[in-house]
């Protein structure tokens, strides 16, 4: 019993002087730490500070009397979110629109680092680059704006050719059906180029050895494709596609609110569209963050569902 008294109190001292070397050397590396500072800063007043501000969901917020003095009114307004009687088709278009990037834009970034990664020529792949990253520089009033010269039934110039080889002006931009093709359409040019940023980096990394190697036992191009390359980038693709679904309720307010009528305002209204006018035009705080907060909470179970298949197949999750 003394013994093991004697072997506490000799750790104590012992601990004690870890903490202090410990304590002196992260001091030796002030300087690090002061640049750690202003994005250490940021996150917390912009990004965990306004967290607090998700409890006006469980209030009946008023902006005279603030946070602390709004009356408490639990999950009233959930309960609207749900009883609302065009819910379900805000959660359809929203899921819809989501799942339609998730399938053809998803993969375009990754098709097109591939083939970026095959050409040998280095000055037409800077140039390739160069004229595919451009259109993610362009805001998305820009691109709108082209869509609208380009398909408009008055003065559209596809329409024009239409018109001009003897068909009539189709309705591209007013009828449902187009709507979430002219949606997925625009994001891939505008967003594909930009996003096989990563997939190029992750790509430079694979070591030249493995393509000599397989080159040596006969292995084409598809097949150093399929057993080098993709396998490669292949964590990088989960990660990616983690955080993706963690965003599928956000399909981006600003590209659909200007691509949105009231002709297909049946497909294209989101919750982003709804929340702006119950929001914004309505006044109705407490209400819209709660729609927010239920949307957060959808990519939180997805997120942590998707990392946690992710490990299940051997591969390397966000956390």
């Amino acid at each position: 019993m003394k013994a093991d008294t004697v072997k506490a109190s000799a750790s104590v001292p012992e601990t004690a002087g870890k903490l202090n070397r410990g304590f002196k050397r992260n001091l030796m590396d002030w300087d690090l730490y002061l640049l750690l500072a202003p994005g250490v800063l940021y996150f917390l007043i912009f990004k965990y500070l306004p967290m607090w501000g998700v409890v006006i969901a469980f209030q009946d917020y008023s902006p005279f009397k603030g946070i602390l003095h709004s009356n408490w009114v639990g999950f009233d307004h959930f309960i609207r979110l749900f009883q609302y009687d065009k819910f379900w088709q805000i959660f359809r278009n929203t899921i819809l629109i989501s799942l339609y990037n998730l399938v053809f834009f998803f993969p375009a970034p990754i098709v097109i680092a591939l083939l970026l990664n095959e050409i040998r020529i280095s000055w037409f792949k800077r140039s390739v680059q160069t004229v595919i990253y451009l259109p993610h520089f362009i805001s998305w009033v820009v691109v709108a704006g082209i869509t609208y010269l380009l398909l408009g039934t008055q003065g559209g110039m596809v329409n024009e050719l239409i018109v001009a080889s003897g068909g009539q002006p189709l309705p591209f931009l007013t009828t449902p059906d187009w709507f979430r093709t002219l949606l997925v359409s625009q994001s891939i040019w505008k967003e594909a180029g930009w996003g096989t940023i990563i997939f190029l980096a992750a790509l430079s990394g694979v070591d030249t050895q493995l393509y000599e190697a397989s080159i040596v036992d006969g292995a084409g191009r598809w097949r150093q494709l399929w057993h080098i390359t993709l396998p490669a980038i292949r964590s990088t693709i989960f990660i990616l596609l983690i955080l993706r679904l963690g965003n599928i309720l956000d399909v981006g307010f600003e590209h659909i609110f200007l691509m949105l009528n009231s002709t297909v305002n049946s497909v294209g209204d989101v919750f982003e569209t709804y929340v702006y006018r119950e929001g914004l035009i309505g006044g109705k705080f407490s209400y819209t963050t709660a729609v927010g907060l239920f949307k957060s909470l959808i990519g939180l179970i997805l997120v942590v569902g998707a990392n946690w298949l992710t490990k299940k197949f051997g591969e390397e999750g966000v956390f």
